[in-house]
């Protein structure tokens, strides 16, 4: 639930830089909304299918559980930072490298 409530944290933030800096995007913010938004499906899946398998005790974990599950979101929005970041700096959007390089 924690990775859930991490992921969903991410794709409301991410959203609303996009949408301050939509249509241009030249960050490619967009690409950090599908990711998290995704990712929060993912999660919220998981977590439906939990919820109907085992009831109300799906919701209750221990603070270790918590923890981990906290580890596990943290992970998921860094790895998709790194692919972000990957994809901005591929695109160069301030030619940085183009300049350096040419």
């Amino acid at each position: 639930m924690v990775t859930l409530l991490i992921s969903l944290l991410a794709a409301v933030v991410s959203t609303v830089v996009w949408y301050k800096e939509a249509p241009q995007d030249p960050w490619k913010v967009s690409i950090l909304c599908w990711l998290f938004w995704g990712a929060s499906l993912m999660w919220g899946v998981d977590a439906a299918f939990a919820f109907a398998k085992e009831g109300a005790t799906s919701l209750q974990a221990s603070a270790g559980e918590c923890l981990q599950e906290g580890l596990l979101g943290m992970a998921v929005v860094a790895l998709a930072l790194v692919i972000w970041l990957a994809r901005v700096l591929a695109a160069d959007p301030r030619c940085v490298f183009r300049r350096k390089f040419s």
